[in-house]
């Protein structure tokens, strides 16, 4: 398998005002096309600056970042969205849906920025809702949904362009257990066709999922171990 994400001796400092804070310390993290890998650490070990790192929503002091080969320790931001739109799908705790658009309106938007044509989107984004289960609530906004329901659209939405890698950071945060177990199931089949998933998350019930757990500590990786059996 071929690396789609390398990371090489990154490290991220945060400064304010006088103070420098090390959020991520020589990080060297590699992931295969096709893996299910979980990032895991407690509050405050660089978990949300990895995962940034990773998704390109923020680039290193220092390192280097490989997307499929490319080195993007240094593009400008323009040329980064245009990355991340292609390649990357964006799943997060707080589902991050825009309440004046329809759940199809939500999951539509990432393929206007990548220029594809109305109806295209419509029959993409159609598509991908009747797959979760949401064809009733194509015309819903938001605050008409359910948790479960929002977490599900946020998914078709990080769908939407055919992305190769899925982020999903703690996925499940807002769900109760059965949605949960749902969204990581639904995780686990987008690995099986193929899709690399990456797992950002504290809860150790869910990093059972991945094949491989990178451990975080004070922003460095402490051990890596496998669920393979």
């Amino acid at each position: 398998m071929d690396e789609i994400i390398k990371i090489e001796n990154v490290s991220k400092i945060y400064k304010t005002g006088t103070t420098k804070v090390e959020a991520v310390r020589k990080l060297n993290l590699s992931v295969k096309k096709g893996e299910f890998i979980a990032i895991m650490g407690p509050s405050g070990s660089g978990k949300s600056t990895s995962m940034n790192l990773i998704g390109s929503l923020d680039l290193p002091t220092e390192g280097k970042i490989f997307l499929d080969g490319k080195d993007i320790s240094h593009l400008n931001e323009s040329a980064l969205s245009q990355i991340r739109g292609k390649k990357i799908g964006f799943i997060f705790q707080q589902f991050n849906l825009i309440p004046n658009l329809t759940a199809k309106e939500n999951v539509a938007l990432p393929m206007l920025f990548q220029g594809i044509s109305s109806k295209k989107r419509e029959k993409r984004a159609s598509e991908l809702l009747k797959m979760l289960g949401l064809k009733e609530r194509m015309n819903s906004y938001p605050n008409q949904l359910s948790g479960g329901e929002q977490q599900r659209v946020a998914i078709a939405r990080a769908l939407a362009n055919d992305p190769e890698v899925i982020l999903a950071d703690e996925p499940t945060g807002n769900l109760d257990s059965k949605n949960g177990k749902i969204v990581l199931d639904f995780l686990k089949s987008l690995n099986k066709k193929g899709k690399t998933i990456i797992l950002v998350t504290h809860d150790q019930n869910l990093a059972k999922y991945a094949e491989k757990i990178f451990w975080l500590r004070d922003g460095k990786i402490e051990k890596v171990t496998s669920n393979k059996k």
